[in-house]
This record gives C-alpha cells, structure tokens and sequence, in this order.
C-alpha cells in the first residue's frame, strides 16, 4: 500500500475505500489532487469537522494536494446524512457569512497557498444551475432504488425524508464532477457516513466520462472514508453537556477547549492522539505508555496549539495547572468580574457561585455544596447558609471557585 495511505491507516483515518490498490498505485506514480467538503451550515466548525482536515493535511506532508470544498450551494439543503430530521433553513446572506468565516478558520489550520493546498465554493457552480437541464444531464444517472439503500436514507425515511434532501446526493455527487474537470481531482475523503454520497459520485465520473475503461483511465477516481470518532463510552466524540466544541474561541472558550481534551476518558487517549495531532506514531505510543495524566496534558496542548496556536497552548496549560495544582498562573483562568459592592456587605454562598455562573440555577449550586463539590480558595464549602465577604479573599483580593472537579472560575471584584 502507498505510504500516504499507510500512514493514514495507522492514525486510524480509514474505513472504507472504492478501490485501495487501485488509488495506492495512483498515489504511487505521483501528486494526486483530492478533496474535502464542508458545508457552512453555523459560522464555526467543530472539532468533529475536522478529521477529514487533519487527514488533508497529513496527505499534503505525502506530497499531494488538496481541496478544501466549502458548500455555500449544498448549504442551501442540508446534508440528511447522520441527521435525525430535517436541517433548519437559513438564508442566504447567513450561508456567505459563515463560508466567509469557516474559510479562515481551514486556512489558519491548513494554509492555503493556492497550489498545495486551496478553498472553493460549490455555489460557484450550484447556484445559477438550470433544474430541467441538471435533471436531463444528471438525475438521469441516478437510481431511486439504490439511493433508497444506503443507510443515511433509510434511517430517514423511518422519520421523514424531505424531498429538498433527496437531491443532496445528486448535488455532492455533482461536485465531484466538477472538481474533477476543474482541478484533475481524483480522490474525495470523508466520514463514513458519507459512503453513499462518495460512492455516488464516484459512480457519476464513471458514467458521464466513461472512467473505468482501459482506454479512458485519466478518468478513474476514488472515495476513502474514515470511521466515525466516538467516545469510549460510544457517545460522538466533540460533545458535552454544553454543546459542541467549536473552533471560534467566542462559542468554546481556549481553556475550555484545553479541558475537554485534558479530561478524555483514559482509553480514548491514544486514539485521539493519534487522529487530532501531528506525533508520530512511535512518540505517540511512547507518551500513552507512561502516566496517562501527563499523557492527556500533552494530547491537551497539542490539540489545543494546533487549532488556537502555541500562546494560547500556553495560557490554558498554565491555567489548568494554577487551578488544579497551584503551580500555574492563576491570571490564565477563566475569569469573571463581579461587583465589589455585593461582597463588601456579604454575599450568601449560592448567590456568589451563581453570580460566577458556576452553576445553572441556585438550586444546583445548593445541591453542590451539599454533596461537597463546592470550593472556595482551595477549602471546602459545605454550609449553604455561609456568606462571602471580602475578608474570605486571597492575598490578591481575588476568589477562585470550582465546582466539582472540571469546573471553576477566577472570581476578581470591580
């Protein structure tokens, strides 16, 4: 097998392929030019987007170049695949918005150079299409009955299949089509959950421009997918209770994207490791054999350096530590700002780590402090009657709070 693939097999970036020895022997013969999609359904990625993109750029180190294929035109519909019901529309002007914004965030993590690496636009060729002419010329190579057998459909259909949906395939499909005649593209990577959809176009190059016969093989081209990224305990990996882990440090915090990888469950460490950083793989192995807390520190920084870069890996390394080890800088916690004049008289307990939101409502906090969980300047609060007064602050003047193990807030009055 090509090394590029071989490399990509070993980070556990392989699930399914149209054709393996077929695309090693490409691969071997040269740069091959292949492509990723994404669709601007938010105005952030989240990390779960990004498995395809870190597998870019490890086929981009082999030497081949890629496309990073942004949907301002399959944005329009919504993608059904892996999606329990139909994608809420937004309008236009949204969609170029947030193509605008989830560009720059894939060119600050790939680097496009225009050559080795570049974005585009499916709206480019979408937007303007004639729907009898794309019927004609491409829903004519689509079979209902085979769309209707791939898993993405089926599991909708049990829900409730939209016809604006039903198109999505025939569009992505579409795509690579044009990728293909624009820029020689011979290969789409994905999640697994796109299968059909790759497939799907891998079948429409075929039948449009006859690649796979022996006198037209400049035409062949080739899907690759990689396994969905879940949790050990089988939850979908880039989630909390809070909600997805977002790029944009305004919708996840840098600290609180250093945490969610910080505090993994053990098992899933060498995983992500491997899928969500650079390491080579000896290293890698040589990090997870040692302490997995130090382990999960540095899977934590890394991440954290590659997505939000080395300063702010940084600022959250020292944070976690000033919170959970006293040895880091405190000014790098997440801080809250709250008004001397509440606490100058007294503030009740709950009041106080309800201001620092440490908590939904007043209740949970009640009940936090009830099960120990509670901490104010590294000692126990186990009465819900206690009142805060500026005399309970540190020698800075300051609080830090956490609330359970993960949770915690650097508390100054202003």
């Amino acid at each position: 097998m090509n090394s590029a693939l071989e490399n990509l097999k070993e980070r556990g970036f392989f699930a399914q392929c149209t054709d393996v020895e077929g695309l090693s022997a490409l691969m071997d013969k040269g740069p091959i030019t292949f492509y990723v999609g994404c669709d601007p359904t938010g105005p952030s990625l989240h990390i779960g987007h990004m498995v395809p993109f870190f597998a870019l750029r490890h086929l981009r180190n082999a030497g081949h170049h890629g496309i990073a294929l942004i949907g301002g035109g399959t944005a329009r519909i919504g993608d059904p695949s892996g999606k329990t019901e139909m994608r809420k529309m937004i309008s236009y002007e949204q969609i170029d918005e947030n193509v605008k914004s989830i560009e720059a965030q894939l060119n600050k993590f790939v680097g496009f150079d225009g050559k080795t690496a570049f974005s585009d636009n499916n709206k480019n060729w979408l937007a303007d299409l004639n729907y009898i002419d794309f019927l004609r010329d491409i829903g004519s190579c689509f079979s209902v009955n085979k769309m209707l057998s791939f898993e993405a459909y089926k599991q909708r259909l049990e829900r409730g299949l939209s016809f604006i949906e039903f198109n999505y395939q025939l569009l992505q499909s579409y795509d690579f089509l044009m990728l293909h005649q624009r820029h020689n593209c011979v290969l789409q990577i994905g999640g697994d959950d796109q299968w059909g959809n790759i497939t799907a176009g891998v079948d429409l190059i075929r039948r449009k421009l006859g690649g796979t016969t022996e006198l037209n093989k400049q035409h062949e081209v080739f899907g690759l997918t990689f396994p969905l990224v879940t949790r050990s305990d089988g939850k979908k990996m880039g989630k909390t209770e809070k909600g997805a882990i977002f790029l944009n440090p305004e919708m996840t915090s840098v600290f609180d994207f250093f945490q969610y990888w910080r505090n993994v469950a053990d098992a899933d460490v060498r995983k992500f490791m491997l899928l969500f950083t650079f390491l080579p793989v000896a290293e890698v192995d040589k990090i997870c054999s040692g302490d997995i807390n130090q382990a999960k520190e540095t899977l934590a920084y890394e991440v954290t350096k590659i997505i939000h870069g080395q300063e702010e890996a940084e600022k959250a390394l020292s944070g976690a530590k000033a919170a959970f080890s006293g040895t880091g800088n405190k000014e790098n916690m997440p801080s809250v700002e709250i008004s001397k004049s509440l606490v100058e008289n007294g503030i009740g307990v709950i009041d106080f780590f309800f201001e620092a939101k440490l908590g939904a409502t007043k209740s949970d906090i009640r009940r936090l402090i009830l099960q120990g969980g509670a901490n104010l300047n590294g000692k126990p609060v186990t009465d819900v009657k206690a009142v805060v007064t500026t005399a309970d602050a540190d020698a800075d003047g300051e609080f830090v709070l956490r609330a359970g193990k993960k949770k915690f807030a650097r508390v100054t009055l202003v």
